[in-house]
């Protein structure tokens, strides 16, 4: 049985609201009412509630005011609006403080507020289930044979948006840790619940089908969608669809690698910095065929991707393509997806080697360079050493470097060993002589003068700031 009391400032309308419907056909009990937000607070101290109907427009303590407090004291009650509004941003900020849904007052009639309460019995009798027994989930566990798993990709995202979608209305989702679960009792059209799910939703959630659940324990499932589910979408040949379709099995057997088979991963990852994959198709297909083979976690390949764009930006300087590039990453929730944000990086440098009009075996011997100097930059390298390296004579490496970069050598490096400086004076507590040391400056007062120079501040003052102003 579900306990429900009404809040509104207007008795006629408690009554009202109170008497129009057949509660007991929906399993539900009024409990009591009350005219303000404070009479409310009250009354739940002395009553067992799980559904309030909260007026917004009362005189005191706001029905949104009074949400908010219910959401922070207890939790475990629901909220429904009731409301002479139906203006987007009511609604908006109704869900945006924890309502659930929202019943407009002027536009009462039997069989929408049916079809509501209906929804509401629905959703709250699942919750229900989460925390033992219950029609879907008996002892915890799920009696369906599909369920609809939402992740949500920022944690500040609210469910306004996933109760928005037609098909909750229809599968009500619970909560279930950071997740969000829909027991699935019948057929679906996935064409539309795939174009619901991208409208309403568009990549801020990811959205699974999970098939194979019957009797899963809900410890389990929420276990195994924490640690491996954006695993497992990112390397599923569906995981760019606004849908995807897994078994349960395939989830709970997402592989999880061993720390010789991690540190494998993380060489490749490290030696693909040099880009060569960006101008040879073979060297191309090898890493995507070693990706594959591997499965790195997907957070490793997107922390890779972000290297990319911070360690090539001084010599890619498309800055349009680059903040774009930097704006998709996020979106890359799939192998699929990111195979063509690569695709797209890649293009930088092929743009970059026509504009300066090299060949592919120079543009190489450059990247290496690069990566050389970023590799070395604490040492006494100079460029004679750095030519060497990479198989050019001196004066054809000088040359083509300072084109490439747009900027001489010896800049270049001092630059590197300055960013290599900043990262050691906020990562580690070194004192300034051995940071001063450790990237590739002799003189610790040269260093601190050229630091002050570029950076607008000594580096005590740089790490004490945090790399930012104060």
């Amino acid at each position: 049985m579900i306990r429900a009391a009404v809040v509104d400032d207007e008795r006629l309308v408690r009554k009202g609201f109170m008497s129009m419907i057949d509660w007991a056909a929906f399993g539900v009990v009024m409990v009591g009412e009350a005219g303000d937000g404070k009479e409310a607070l009250k009354l739940i101290e002395t009553q067992d509630i799980d559904l309030l109907f909260v007026d917004i427009s009362m005189p005191g303590m706001s029905g949104f005011e009074l949400i908010g407090h219910v959401r922070r004291l207890y939790p475990r009650i629901h909220s429904v609006v009731l409301t002479c509004h139906h203006e987007f941003e009511y609604v908006q900020e109704a869900l945006r403080l924890g309502a659930v849904d929202y019943i407009v007052k002027t536009l009462l009639d039997m069989e929408n507020t049916d079809a509501t309460i209906g929804r509401l019995v629905a959703r709250l009798k699942w919750e229900q289930s989460l925390r033992g027994g219950g029609p879907n989930g008996e002892g915890g566990r799920l009696t369906a044979d599909k369920a609809i798993v939402y992740l949500p990709l920022q944690p500040e995202l609210s469910a306004e948006r996933l109760i928005s979608l037609q098909l909750t209305k229809t599968h009500p989702p619970a909560e279930l840790g950071e997740l969000w679960v829909s027991p699935v009792q019948q057929r679906l059209c996935l064409e539309e619940v795939r174009r619901d799910i991208q409208d309403k939703l568009g990549g801020a959630w990811l959205a699974v089908l999970l098939s194979d659940v019957r009797e899963a324990p809900l410890a389990e499932l929420e276990r195994e969608c924490a640690g491996k589910l954006r695993q497992a979408v990112f390397y599923h040949p569906e995981g760019q669809l606004p849908l995807v379709q897994l078994s349960y099995g395939e989830l709970r057997s997402a592989a999880v690698r061993t720390e010789s088979v991690r540190d494998s991963e993380e060489e490749a990852l490290e030696k693909a910095l040099d880009l060569a994959w960006a101008l040879s198709p073979s060297e191309w297909d090898r890493l995507l065929d070693r990706l594959r083979e591997g499965r790195p976690h997907y957070s490793r390949v997107l922390a890779f991707s972000q290297r990319l764009l911070q360690e090539w930006e001084a010599f890619l300087p498309q800055e349009e393509e680059r903040a774009s590039l930097e704006e998709a990453l996020p979106a890359c929730r799939s192998l699929h997806a990111w195979k063509g944000w690569l695709r797209r990086f890649a293009d930088l440098a092929a743009r970059r080697m026509l504009e300066l009009g090299f060949s592919r075996e120079v543009m190489g011997c450059l990247f290496r360079a690069v990566r050389y100097m970023q590799a070395n930059a604490g040492q006494k390298i100079n460029q004679s050493e750095v030519a060497a390296a990479v198989g050019m004579s001196r004066g054809y490496f000088s040359q083509c470097y300072a084109r490439f970069a747009g900027i001489p050598f010896g800049e270049s490096l001092r630059n590197m060993r300055l960013d290599q400086a900043k990262r050691l004076l906020l990562e580690t507590e070194l004192p300034v002589w051995e940071v001063s040391s450790r990237s590739g400056f002799e003189d610790e007062r040269y260093f601190s003068r050229l630091f002050r120079d570029r950076i607008g501040r000594l580096p005590s003052e740089y790490r004490s700031e945090g790399g930012g102003r104060a």
